[in-house]
């Protein structure tokens, strides 16, 4: 069997353009025998840490990258005389460093270099190469695109400067994966590659995980694109973008064994790893002279002296044991800043008249919380455990969600934006999804269904029960004898099956914000939806990764 790794691979995150689920990618190179996978999605992180998550449990080597869109030249060009689209550059994450150089440019690429795509451009790889594995990419990089201009000069001009900056970390890339223009490309490459000693790598741009998802794959495009099936228009030029084993990829490239060699190569220089360990709340800044612990305390126990006024007839010591009891915990969990955010924010809009709920879910089991007027809920006169909310034997991120009134919620936002500053902290972004119903209609269209025959089958499908479309099968006598009868609608069915659940499409979380203490790039990668900053990671990732995440509801 041989050593061989994928480097340049596309999952279901590049959002209709890969077919590989995270969850299924990494036991399918292990089941090949590989020991590590990279995941290099187009212009974006969305799936990273799901994807390493998915090679921990699986037993292989996580290498986090992303396949970048950069300018012909700068930022600033809208329009190239020659090349009006961006072209495909792999980048690979050697180490800490290299990932948050990676995360700055997927970010910038967003937030600075957007023009059709997220882009980047020379300079700016320059400025963050440090850490980063550089791989020519496929016909779309820049190389291969001069040489299939007959543009040998600039070719070898361009690959010399890749070198200079990268050094030994700049790969030129090889693939045999049935692209008609890539025989051409091949020869010079190689040639390129010998005159400058610059090293060969492998690589099978990977889309689906088995030959036989080519369909699934281009069925997807279709979706992207409005299309039909079997329009060639966007069709990929063969089914050969699958997840290869070692002696297929040894097998293509026989001629070059180095460049198969390789993969494993750069697989060991990559070894960066996410903290799941450490919280990074932003510090809550007190007055002069005072810790985080013991102004809150102070804010704390007066605040409980002024509840208890209209409580005439409590127990005041119960109160007060029950709030020392709360905050020695909070102090050893190390969550005094967090209640000082919360309780900032809160005081911020309450002082401005902005109308705050009541509070709800756990975080009403919180004496604290109640006596700093973060709710309104009373847990010793209704007998709410703050054990539910935090507990020291498993220390988890707090979650308090708030309710403020919906026209002046972004009173509240502004104002945290401005007190931590705008680069500690953005919305969340949330992906919409191909659910039951929706995944049957949009593979109906993309196979050329009727619009009626599709909608037919959609309303078999009963909405909010929680069933997927293998239960819905199972147990619908009515959809079970259609799907048995209908040839069509068994077609449309099946594929809906299988891609149920796949991102379709990034848009913002409607409460969720995180606030960081250091600026939020040095954590996650952003991007811009209607010119809003969101994370590029979902609310659980955010919160796996230790950060603060609130709901302003």
């Amino acid at each position: 069997m041989t050593d061989f790794v994928h480097l340049h691979v596309h999952t279901e995150y590049s959002l209709l353009d890969g077919e590989c689920p995270v969850s299924a990618l990494p036991a399918a190179a292990k089941s090949l025998g590989q020991s590590a996978c990279a995941v290099t999605d187009h212009g974006v992180l969305y799936g990273a840490v799901d994807f390493y998550k998915a090679c921990k449990k699986a037993g292989i080597k996580p290498i986090i990258g992303c396949e970048v869109y950069v300018a012909p030249r700068g930022m600033e060009d809208k329009v190239h005389p020659v090349d009006s689209e961006p072209y495909h550059l792999v980048l690979l994450a050697k180490d800490e460093t290299g990932y948050k150089n990676l995360v700055k440019l997927v970010t910038d690429s967003y937030l600075k270099g957007f023009y059709r795509k997220p882009r980047v451009d020379m300079e700016s790889l320059e400025k963050r190469h440090e850490g980063l594995i550089a791989l020519s990419a496929c016909v779309s990089g820049v190389l291969a695109k001069r040489i299939l201009r007959d543009e040998l000069t600039a070719a070898r001009e361009t690959a010399a400067e890749f070198k200079r900056v990268f050094k030994d970390d700049f790969y030129i890339e090889l693939q045999r994966n049935g692209v008609p223009e890539q025989a051409k490309v091949n020869a010079v490459l190689v040639s390129i590659a010998k005159e400058q000693n610059i090293e060969l790598v492998c690589t099978n741009d990977v889309h689906y995980i088995k030959r036989e998802d080519a369909e699934t794959q281009e069925l997807l495009m279709a979706i992207a694109t409005g299309g039909v099936l079997g329009d060639k228009s966007f069709a990929m030029p063969s089914d050969e973008f699958y997840l290869r084993s070692g002696d297929e990829m040894a097998s293509l490239f026989a001629d070059i064994p180095q460049a198969v060699e390789n993969t494993v190569k750069i697989a060991e220089k990559c070894n960066f790893d996410f903290d799941f360990s450490t919280f990074h709340l932003p510090r809550y800044e007190t007055p002069a002279g005072r810790t985080a612990q013991e102004y809150l305390g102070a804010l704390a126990h007066n605040g409980l002296k002024k509840r208890l006024l209209s409580k005439p007839h409590a127990d005041g010591n119960e109160y007060s044991a029950r709030l020392g009891y709360e905050l020695e915990i909070i102090h050893k969990m190390g969550f005094n800043d967090y209640f000082l955010v919360v309780w900032d924010f809160v005081n911020f809009a309450r002082s401005r008249d902005i109308p705050v709920g009541p509070g709800r879910g756990s975080a009403v089991g919180s004496i604290t919380a109640y006596s700093l007027g973060i709710t309104d809920v009373d847990p010793v006169e209704n007998g709410l455990l703050f054990e539910r909310f935090l507990n020291p034997e498993r220390v988890t991120m707090p979650d308090i969600d708030i309710d403020f009134c919906d026209k002046r919620r972004g009173e509240v936002i502004d104002y945290v934006a401005q007190k931590y500053g705008a680069d500690h902290m953005a919305q969340i972004i949330t992906f919409g999804t191909l659910q039951a119903r929706a995944a049957i209609r949009a593979v109906g269209k993309a196979l050329g269904v009727s619009y009626s025959e599709t909608d037919q089958l959609a309303k078999l499908i009963p909405q909010f029960s929680g069933m997927d479309l293998a239960d819905c099968e199972k147990s619908i006598p009515e959809l079970a004898e259609k799907l048995k009868n209908d040839r069509t609608a068994a077609r449309v069915y099946s594929f809906a099956k299988k891609l149920e659940g796949r991102p379709r499409n990034a848009s913002t979380h409607a409460t969720g914000v995180v606030i960081t203490d250091k600026p939020i790039t040095d954590y996650l990668p952003l991007s811009s939806n209607d010119g809003v900053a969101v994370t590029q990671f979902g609310m659980k990732t955010v919160a796996d990764l230790g950060l603060l995440k609130i709901d302003f509801l």
